[in-house]
């Protein structure tokens, strides 16, 4: 299979900044819920913004390049600070998710509206509608992704906020060996058959 440079350059530009912002807003709301319940650990260290390189894993970006599955620098939480930890974690966690599965519905919503209205140049309504579109499956995708149950991404977390609290210690301890397992899983195609169906169905929901 050859390889397109023109192709590649005119993907990388529309994918990048939904793919910078869908990132950067995930790892906010992940701040911006711990702080108000009561951690001010991501505040203290600059986490609590939209500026995307406060944010970004260069491996998680050249990740995403390549393999269109990427992430960001996680945001620090200390459970310490909260009242219920248990909760508080919860929430923290589903918050990341949260927050991509939003911007997924804002940004079909826009994305529709535009194309329905059409009263911009088709130079310009072209790519922003390119952009909005590619946004709706960054966005899934990221929230799809980090909800698999393993360690470090946001569903482990919310298992462990479900399990007894001993469980829940013996699960952390897989965090170590969680990155390697993500890699052995993508590279079988296990997590791509996982979320892929996922994936399609909630794109062609939101898109039609």
């Amino acid at each position: 299979m050859n390889f397109d440079i023109n192709t590649f350059m005119q993907q990388l530009i529309i994918q990048g900044p939904p793919f910078l912002f869908a990132l950067t807003v995930h790892e906010l709301a992940h701040g911006y819920v711990a702080w108000r319940l009561g951690d001010p650990t991501a505040k203290n260290e600059g986490r609590l913004t939209l500026n995307p390189l406060k944010h970004l894993d260069p491996l998680g970006v050249l990740a995403f390049i390549i393999m269109k599955i990427g992430w960001a620098k996680p945001v620090p939480v200390n459970p310490r600070y909260f009242r219920n930890p248990q909760r508080d974690m919860l929430l923290v966690a589903l918050a990341g998710p949260g927050s991509n599965v939003a911007l997924a519905i804002a940004s079909a919503a826009l994305a529709h509206l535009f194309v329905a209205l059409h009263f911009l140049p088709f130079f310009i309504l072209q790519p922003l509608v390119a952009m909005l579109v590619a946004s709706v499956w960054i966005n899934i995708m990221l929230a799809v992704f980090n909800c698999i149950p393993i360690p470090p991404l946001d569903g482990s977390k919310v298992l462990m906020s479900l399990l007894p609290p001993n469980a829940a210690r013996g699960y952390a301890k897989l965090e170590p060996f969680g990155f390697l397992l993500l890699l052995a899983l993508f590279y079988t195609g296990v997590i791509g058959w996982v979320i892929m169906p996922i994936i399609r169905f909630s794109e062609s929901l939101l898109l039609g």
